[in-house]
């Protein structure tokens, strides 16, 4: 869908304001927090941490299940396993700049969530409620703490493979379980009719009704056992780290209720002409998330702001970042369709059946 005439652009809206929350709460780990996460965190950072990045997966299980509606699964299947290769190379050359990187899981993200897109709906959620339980299950099991040093948000055995396989799957910064069930939600939310306002209405007031209940059953729940069971109180937290069940229902409801908000609202874009200012840095998120590790955080480290500092200094560091890189974005849009790692993805990941070998029965 890239045709203006067709393409939901309230969803770039949606990922404009995912990357924003995900600069917000990155600019901040890295020059405010120290300790375990969720201990140091104040203000706009605290709220967002989870949810853009929850926010940001649902986006990506929309995009395939969109673009999936359009072709041939096994189209859909080659061109995904070659941009999953391409994620997992620019993820893994990510890392070594920054632990919290998002774009290896992408990699598997999409090449599961290709071979979900058969599944019927109910289907999807069974599947997102085994992943959501099969994470409190395995953390009863295993230990989570396993290659974390959480002063320094280094992992000690990443590059082994049974630190990596743990990271990816158990306690990594977004691992498959519980996280694909994001993704899993995008798939399903790509099968509603998207532009239809009662369908956004209820994106926005579904999800952030479960959003409201969710939040307060938590803090009854982690009251009622505080004094009881200090340990217990994990269980019914909405922090990310770790990823229990009901942060995973506050991630998906802040996902429904912003991509619900972004479609009401495109149309008044439109006609304010307020529209491309969102829309041109919300087509090239995978160069700009790239973008604000390398040359913001490079800046930042140039700079010797990397700790230390106060979350009000982190914010306006991260509204900078994100103002220069909407100018980029507009003026880059007046040659270009796509951002240059977008492009780059698109080109490496061409499909050629005649030419590719590998044959689809």
């Amino acid at each position: 869908m890239t045709d203006t005439n067709t393409r939901l652009e309230g969803l770039d809206v949606a990922r404009f304001l995912a990357l924003l929350g995900m600069v917000i709460v990155n600019f901040d780990t890295v020059m405010v927090s120290g300790g375990h996460l969720g201990e140091n965190y104040a203000g706009i950072a605290q709220m967002l941490q989870g949810r853009a990045a929850a926010t940001f997966v649902v986006l990506a299980g929309i995009g395939l299940g969109l673009s999936a509606s359009h072709q041939a699964w096994e189209r859909t299947l080659a061109i995904t396993l070659k941009r999953a290769a391409f994620l997992l190379f620019v993820g893994l050359l990510n890392v070594q700049i920054f632990d919290a990187d998002i774009i290896h899981y992408y990699a598997f993200y999409f090449l599961l969530g290709t071979f979900f897109l058969r599944l019927r709906s109910k289907f999807l959620f069974f599947a997102m409620a085994g992943l959501v339980i099969g994470f409190v299950v395995l953390a009863l099991f295993l230990e989570y703490d396993a290659g974390w040093n959480w002063q320094t948000y280094a992992y000690s055995d990443f590059w082994t493979v049974t630190g990596f396989t743990r990271n990816l799957f158990f306690n990594g910064w977004h691992p498959l379980v519980p996280w694909f069930a994001f993704f899993l939600l995008g798939i399903y939310l790509s099968r509603l009719r998207l532009r239809e306002r009662t369908v956004q209405w209820q994106l926005l007031i579904g999800g952030s009704l479960l959003f409201i209940v969710v939040s307060l059953a938590s803090r009854a729940l982690v009251s009622m056992v505080a004094d009881i069971d200090a340990e217990a109180v994990v269980l019914f937290a909405t922090d990310p780290i770790p990823p229990m069940p009901l942060y995973m229902l506050a991630g998906g409801s802040v996902a429904s209720a912003t991509i619900g908000l972004c479609l009401l609202v495109e149309s008044r874009l439109r006609s304010s002409g307020l529209l491309r200012v969102f829309t041109a840095p919300g087509r090239q998120t995978l160069t700009l998330y790239v973008a604000h590790i390398v040359i913001g955080m490079g800046t930042l480290e140039a700079l010797g702001m990397l700790g230390g500092q106060i979350p009000q200094t982190a914010l306006v560091a991260a509204s900078l970042f994100i103002a220069i890189a909407t100018v980029y974005a507009l003026v880059w849009r007046l040659f270009y369709r796509r951002g240059p790692l977008e492009m780059l993805m698109r080109k490496m990941s061409e499909y050629h059946p005649a030419k590719s070998g590998v044959s689809f029965l």
